[in-house]
């Protein structure tokens, strides 16, 4: 037993890490301490799939000295065979585990047949009136010492889906290694991450409104607050203007906005006589457990899949803005207007399947792959904002669809989850298959400050002659309408780029006013790339010429940019004889 003291109680719990880890995986991975009561043993249960069920409870760890925390769990595997490996879902109630499974879903059935087994637990507030009683003095626990071992998103709810694992993978008559995937919605999407990230045993995560990256409001800075909560209050006086109804506390002290990982506990904890700088060190202490971006390098070395459905406007995964600039590369879908208990915007995709093929495709060699995620860029001409995104050769998107809102608030605000996509800020993209890109340009509202936009794209897989539409989008994106690097001061028209021949054939001839001193001149392939680069000294008007760019025919962007600051960027086509 480790023995770690507190000024409350003593709290004993051999599940609890030790120095940098947080979960002690060896304890979690221990089968002598499952207690497992088996409550209904193996049985074959009928149906259109034959399977063979059993239903148990078994001890996750210690709360606290002497009280355990136990859950539910059902097994399910095919009639005929052991399973190898698993798909494990939280988001069943008790009363649902307690009766046989008859397997509907056309997923289940699907990897069952593939010799995939099904584990079901309990994530959930409340399952009984005797976890109300132990959930409520957990919180109360950890609002008086922010221990995290007792905060339940931390510690327990991950460490009920490992602690599953080691309970089907001691039934070697009925389940041997395999893959592991865990899949959920809120809770039950942020629980699997946590444990995706601290157990080896699990390869594949698809989670829907949960915490991602780790954004520096997630890191309880009090400034960065302090800043939040005055945006919040010109929102609210914005809202009484309109007449909207509305409850301004909770609003300001939102259960879950703002929050370092799932509910917000920073007003509790405040209250309680904790400061800031204390709320600061636990979500630095947190941060290489619970966040993916933090986890990027031994997820990677893990191979491990992944597929997040964070939602535009959730207010768990409320900082979409700041994950597409930092973490690009981690993949997202993004359902336009969706969140906890949103309405969908009227032109969103209803056909989506992507838990289904990611699931297939994870444990099945013959089922194609999901798109990757695409690079996105944009630049400005004029008042058009031209807008490209480009996949991977080697995956081919169908279609593409643009979708963007005005000035939308800060990440975490109640404005960010409030305004909504409008219904007609989306439209259709053009493949330009000489470039191999999506494209489409729409007119800028200049009185706005900022856009926000990214574009969804589909790929239709066929698995066993049925056609599943999967969807990818594009890193989120915040494009500054007001700023020097974004506008062009056509009013003055203190900067000109000529190019001329335009299209491009042998040389590129280039002519400049408004420049000052060190001017870079760059031109990038339309998705980004960088392909020329060169420093001139340059005042205010010049002529450059450029010699033996080598380019293949088609369209590229040219950037200029002065030591100054002063930018200027415009299309160029080569056309090579």
């Amino acid at each position: 037993m480790i023995k770690i003291f507190f000024p409350i109680l003593l709290l004993v719990n051999s599940f609890y890490g030790y120095a940098n880890n947080f979960f002690n995986m060896e304890a979690i991975r221990d089968t002598s301490t499952l207690d497992i009561e088996i409550i209904d043993d193996w049985h074959i249960v009928e149906g259109v799939v034959r399977t063979r069920q059993q239903y148990i409870s078994i001890n996750v760890g210690e709360l606290w000295e002497g009280q355990s925390y136990r859950i539910p769990v059902r097994f399910i595997v095919p009639v005929d065979s052991k399973a190898t490996g698993m798909h494990i879902t939280g988001g069943n109630t008790a009363k649902e585990l307690v009766s046989d499974t008859i397997i509907s879903s056309a997923l289940d059935k699907m990897l069952l047949r593939s010799g995939v087994g099904l584990v079901r637990t309990v994530i959930q507030n409340g399952i009984n009136a005797e976890q109300v009683s132990l959930q409520d003095a957990m919180n109360a626990l950890f609002i008086e010492t922010l221990n995290p071992y007792y905060y339940i998103q931390y510690w327990a709810w991950p460490a009920t889906i490992m602690r599953s694992i080691t309970a089907a993978y001691k039934d070697t008559s009925y389940f041997a290694k395999g893959k592991v995937l865990v899949s959920g919605t809120s809770k039950n999407g942020t629980s699997p991450t946590i444990a995706l990230i601290n157990d080896t045993r699990i390869t594949a995560l698809h989670a829907a409104f949960s915490a991602i990256w780790d954004s520096p409001l997630r890191y309880a800075i009090e400034e960065d607050h302090i800043s939040l909560h005055n945006e919040n209050l010109e929102y609210i006086n914005y809202l009484k203007q309109t007449g909207a109804e509305f409850v301004e506390e909770e609003l300001l002290r939102h259960e879950f906005l703002a929050g370092t990982f799932g509910t917000n506990y920073n007003h509790d904890a405040l209250e309680k006589g904790h400061s800031w700088d204390s709320l600061h060190a636990l979500a630095e202490r947190m941060a290489d457990v619970v966040f993916i971006s933090r986890n990027k390098q031994q997820l990677a070395n893990r191979k491990v899949d992944m597929l997040f459905h964070p939602g535009t406007h959730d207010y768990v995964a409320y900082d979409m803005a700041w994950g597409g600039t930092n973490h690009p590369d981690i993949p997202i879908y993004m359902k336009a207007n969706t969140g906890h208990g949103n309405t969908l915007h009227d032109s969103a995709e209803l056909d989506e399947k992507n838990l289904t093929v990611f699931a297939l495709n994870h444990f099945n060699n013959d089922v194609d792959e999901l798109l990757t995620t695409p690079t996105i860029v944009s630049h400005r001409e004029g008042n058009t904002l031209h807008i490209s995104v480009k996949f991977d050769p080697a995956t081919a998107a169908e279609t593409g669809r643009l979708w963007w809102m005005y000035d939308r608030g800060s990440d975490g605000s109640i404005s960010y989850i409030m305004e909504m996509i409008p219904s007609e800020n989306t439209k259709s993209m053009w493949f330009n298959a000489q470039s191999n890109t999506w494209e489409t340009e729409i007119e800028l509202n200049t009185s706005a400050s900022h856009i926000d936009f990214y574009t969804n794209h589909r790929k239709t897989i066929s698995y066993k002659s049925v056609e599943y539409p999967t969807y990818i989008s594009s890193p989120y994106q915040r494009f500054s309408i007001a700023t020097a690097n974004s506008i062009i001061d056509d009013e003055n028209n203190l900067l000109k780029v000529s190019v001329f021949p335009n299209p491009v054939k042998e040389q590129l001839n280039i002519s400049l006013h408004g420049f000052e001193g060190k001017t870079s001149i760059s031109i990038f392939t339309i998705i980004g790339n960088l392909l020329y680069s060169e420093n001139r000294n340059t005042n205010d008007s010049n002529d450059i010429s450029i010699k033996n760019l080598n380019l293949d025919n088609g369209v590229y962007l040219l950037k200029i940019i002065d030591e100054t600051g002063n930018i200027k960027d415009t299309k160029i086509v080569v056309e090579n004889q």
